[in-house]
This record gives C-alpha cells, sequence and structure tokens, in this order.
C-alpha cells in the first residue's frame, strides 16, 4: 500500500459519516478487592456480536482527570465502529473511591481486575481486548502489558512515560515545577499519604534511593523486551513532562509489532491542534482494526515510525526508522562567576538556515566552586527574527561534588523535536534555576543559596537536527 492510498484511507476513517453500529452506555461501580469501588462506563455496540464477541478496548484517563474525557473518544472513534468500551475513573480520581499511588501495584491489580469483568460481560470478546491510555493511563496501560494474566492483545500508550524516575528526575535533579503541578492536580486528600512523601524526597533531593525504588516499581523500562504484544507509541515532539526518549527507547526495545507516531501533543509546550486528534485517533482504530479484528488494512506494514511537522499538518515523514540526523556543534566561549541568585547568558550569531532539532542535546561547561553549589540549569532557546523566544530544550545536572579544580559537567537536555527559524540566534542559559531564562519557565524552580558561588567558564553544545527539516 502507497502512502497515498494510506493516507486516503485515513481520511475516508475520518471523514466517514455512517458508523457501522448504533451503541448502548452503561454505568456500574466495579468493587476491588480491597473494597474500594471505581466508577465505570460499559459501551456495547447494538446488534448480535460477532463470533468469539465483540472486540474489546479498556481506556484510560490522564492524572487529575476522569473516564469523561476516555467516554468522548469511545463514542466518537471506536464504539460506533463495533467495539465493546470499558473506560474507569482511576482510584482517587472522578467518581471512584480510594486514594491514588501513582499506577501503584494497586492500581495494576484494579485494572486487572476491571479487565477480567470487563471479559465476563455478554457478548465481549475474551481474547481480542486491547488498552489505550492517556498520561497517567499510558503508564497504567505499560504497567499492565507486563503483569501477569493481563493478556492484553493490543495496546496503545499516549504521551506517558516509561522510566518514571528518568521523566521526572533527569540526571538525578528533580523537575521541581513540574512535580509540583502533578501534585495539585488532585486534592491533598486523594493522594495515599506515601506519594507525599515521595514527592517531599524528590524536591529535597533526599532518600534517593528510596525514590528509585518507589519509581521503578511504577517503570517497565527493564522489561520493554519481554513484550511481544502489539503496541503503537503515540507521543510528543515537545514534552517537558515525558519527552521523545521515552517512547524512543521502547520503540527500540519492543520485539513485537509496533509503530511509532511523533506529533504537536502532549503535556506543555505542546500546541495539541484539534485537527491532528482525529488524525492519529483514526490510525489508532486502524491498529485495533488490524490487531482486534484481524482486518489486513495496511498499518502493520507502514513504515512504522510516523514523524509530524511543527505547526502540524498532515503531511508528514514517514520511514522504516528515525529520520535521517547531523550534529549542530555550538561553543560558547567565556568566564564568569555567578552567586545563587546569578544567571550566565550566552549568545550566537544568526543561524543561516531553518534548524529543526531530534533528540536530546548535550551541554558540556567547565565549572568550579569555592562554597557549595547543589545543581546547574541549562536552557537553550532560540531568539527568532520576529522577536519570539522559544525554548529549545533544557535540563540540569547535580554537582554537590564540585570543588575549586574545575571540572567539566554534563547537562543532557530534554529530547525534543523543535523548529528553529531561519536567522535565530541561539541563546544559552546556565543558572540554578529554569526561571533565569524566563519567569514563566517553572520546569526546574529550586535555586541555589543566595550565598553559594560558582565560576562558569568553556561551553560546547551537541545538538541533533534532521538532515531534512520537516516543519517550515
Amino acid at each position: 500500500m502507497g502512502r497515498r492510498l494510506f493516507l486516503l484511507v485515513l481520511l475516508v476513517l475520518a471523514l466517514s459519516a455512517a458508523p457501522a453500529h448504533a451503541f448502548a452506555r452503561t454505568e456500574h461501580s466495579l468493587l476491588m478487592g480491597d473494597g474500594v469501588s471505581l466508577a465505570a462506563t460499559l459501551y456495547t455496540p447494538d446488534g448480535a456480536p460477532p463470533a468469539g464477541g465483540w472486540p474489546a478496548v479498556l481506556m484510560l484517563h490522564g492524572l487529575g482527570g476522569n473516564r469523561s474525557s476516555m467516554n468522548a473518544v469511545a463514542e466518537a472513534h471506536l464504539v460506533p465502529y463495533g467495539y465493546a468500551v470499558l473506560t474507569v475513573d482511576a482510584r482517587g480520581h472522578g467518581s471512584s473511591g480510594g486514594q491514588s499511588s501513582l499506577v501503584g501495584p494497586r492500581e495494576v491489580a484494579d485494572y486487572a481486575s476491571a479487565l477480567s469483568w470487563f471479559r465476563l460481560r455478554p457478548g465481549v470478546s475474551d481474547v481480542k481486548v486491547g488498552a489505550f491510555g492517556v498520561s497517567l493511563g499510558g503508564g497504567s496501560v505499560w504497567k499492565l502489558l507486563t503483569a501477569p494474566g493481563t493478556r492484553l492483545a493490543a495496546a496503545v500508550p499516549v504521551t506517558t512515560w516509561t522510566s518514571l524516575y528518568d521523566s521526572l528526575l533527569p540526571q538525578g535533579l528533580a523537575k521541581t515545577g513540574l512535580i509540583a503541578y502533578f501534585y495539585n492536580l488532585l486534592p491533598p486528600e486523594r493522594w495515599h499519604p506515601d506519594i507525599r512523601v515521595v514527592r517531599d524526597d524528590a524536591l529535597l533531593s533526599r532518600n534517593v534511593e528510596k525514590t528509585r525504588e518507589f519509581a521503578a516499581a511504577r517503570s517497565v523500562r527493564a522489561d520493554l523486551g519481554k513484550i511481544r504484544t502489539p503496541v503503537f507509541l503515540v507521543q510528543g515532539r515537545r514534552d517537558y513532562a515525558f519527552d521523545m526518549s521515552e517512547a524512543l527507547n521502547a520503540f527500540g526495545r519492543l520485539r513485537g509489532p509496533k509503530r511509532l507516531y511523533l506529533g504537536d501533543l502532549g503535556h506543555a509546550p505542546a500546541a495539541n491542534p484539534v485537527g491532528e486528534q482525529g488524525y492519529y485517533l483514526a490510525q489508532v482504530r486502524l491498529w485495533f482494526d488490524r490487531y482486534l479484528k484481524g482486518e489486513q488494512n495496511g498499518i502493520d506494514t507502514r513504515p512504522r515510525v510516523e514523524l509530524a511537522p511543527d505547526p502540524w499538518r498532515p503531511k508528514t515523514y514517514q520511514g522504516a526508522s528515525l529520520p535521517a540526523r547531523k550534529v549542530l556543534r555550538l561553543t560558547f566561549k567565556g568566564r564568569r562567576t555567578i552567586t545563587g541568585l546569578g544567571e550566565v547568558i550566552r549568545t550566537t550569531a544568526p543561524t543561516r538556515r531553518l534548524n529543526e532539532t531530534f533528540g536530546q542535546g548535550l551541554v558540556s561547561v567547565r565549572l568550579s566552586t569555592p562554597t557549595r553549589w547543589p545543581h546547574l540549569v541549562a536552557v537553550l532557546s532560540a531568539l527568532t527574527p520576529g522577536g519570539q523566544e522559544i525554548v529549545v530544550s533544557e535540563g540540569g545536572a547535580l554537582t554537590t561534588t564540585l570543588g575549586i579544580p574545575s571540572r567539566l559537567v554534563t547537562i543532557r537536555l530534554l529530547s525534543q523535536a523543535t523548529t528553529i527559524p531561519r536567522g535565530s540566534r541561539l541563546r544559552l542559559t546556565l543558572a540554578g534555576s529554569s526561571t533565569a531564562q524566563n519567569p514563566a519557565n517553572l520546569l526546574y524552580l529550586v535555586s541555589a543559596p543566595s550565598e553559594s558561588k560558582l565560576s562558569i567558564g568553556e561551553a560546547k553544545i551537541v545538538l541533533p537536527i534532521l538532515r531534512s527539516p520537516i516543519s517550515r
């Protein structure tokens, strides 16, 4: 099937005005093993089910949300096309009881129990069952894929993590603003007491091993090679919560059928254009049609990697592997000593072409301190000819072992795909917090102590960019 024919299939799916099935919707309360009840919505198509029952999809929402967001997707993209769907309010969310432990063993048991209940509904298939989840729900889908007895036949994790530690504490430095934001998405009483302890440990960089153990229990990266279930990964090009590396790592390690879509969706600063949602959800349905219904629709024979441009439009890169890249190298000379609330800002000459980053850049900088300096944050931004400042990427590293002898410290920037307009000047900001670049940049909030001193020397950046940019 050629690319044009594949796009035509997607267009027909998106514009179809006559779904095959009306459907019934019923509300339920599912009793879990510890006595907590979870609110759920069950959808079943009208009419006689096919032999073996309706193919079925469990749909899981994001942190702080509820099943209404999944109900909207189910009613528009799955149920009218012959799918039974179960949506569930996560523990501690919506109309469900209990307290959230952030995809802990209790939540995984909840969803395993929900799958068992789902499979026993009249007319629902016992074997043709898949799962779809966004953010928190996507993390739950990954855990279900590695949980014994769940028997998923297809899965779609969307804008989520495979390593929670690397997502929230890359290089051991907490994304303090992000962690605080996530915690505040639920009232305090809806969190399990352990979560507040872990939150405080992460924000204060203490009890590191306990934090790692907590995150590891909610992650699947070490087990990705064991997954044989067909997985369609949907991830954002620009997402400061769960960056591209979370999906790229998984895509490289999975051994079963797999597909990767990278688009303009996800957590901030993603634009989440309305038009793109219909585009990738049409592909999600094709994925389930192929692996739950057995339809030979070509989704499994198409190039496995798709990268959408920014701003989004349906003319995308499609290939058997990741797009070709080259390296942009930048050197920022100079030396300056700052205090805890200070910053070093260095800027390049205007670029001669449009550049589009893809992947994880590295910032290497020579540092020394006569005091104590706990961590350093690097923000790479682009000053466009139109007067905007675009954050290209950012990252941070612990520097607690620094002393008077200068030492080279390497900071891994978040894995992003950012378009840098032609004529932009690249700016590197080095400081104790991301707010030094812009007060609205709240990813790394904790500054160094005001009395601390840090000497910052030459800095070098290695930035992966696309050989042929797809954005404009």
